[in-house]
């Protein structure tokens, strides 16, 4: 059995409490995701609405290129709403918790 391996652990845990008793977070705040996400759905939403413009007024290169974009959108904003819907479920379900 290699101790130095064991040993090599303790050095990369990412888990061990602060050292000061107040839990800082990891990385982005809950609220700093939710809105990135958010962006990113809207910013799908719109290059796939100027990309059916252009397919519109004939200038768009290929047809296929834009079903694509614009199915990628629409499924991104699929995602958000199931996302937002499980959200609101435990959210109730807290709610609905009796102390």
């Amino acid at each position: 059995m290699n101790v130095q391996a064991i040993a090599g652990l303790g050095a990369h845990d990412e888990v061990a409490p602060p050292a000061t008793g107040v839990a800082t977070p990891m990385g982005p705040a809950f609220a700093q995701q939710v809105a990135r996400g958010l962006q990113e759905v809207n910013e799908g939403l719109l290059a796939s609405q100027a990309d059916l413009q252009r397919l519109a007024a004939g200038e768009a290169a290929s047809l296929h290129e834009v079903m694509v974009r614009l199915e990628e959108s629409r499924m991104s904003l699929q995602l958000l709403l199931q996302v937002r819907n499980r959200v609101l479920e435990a959210y109730q379900d807290v709610m609905r918790m009796q102390v």
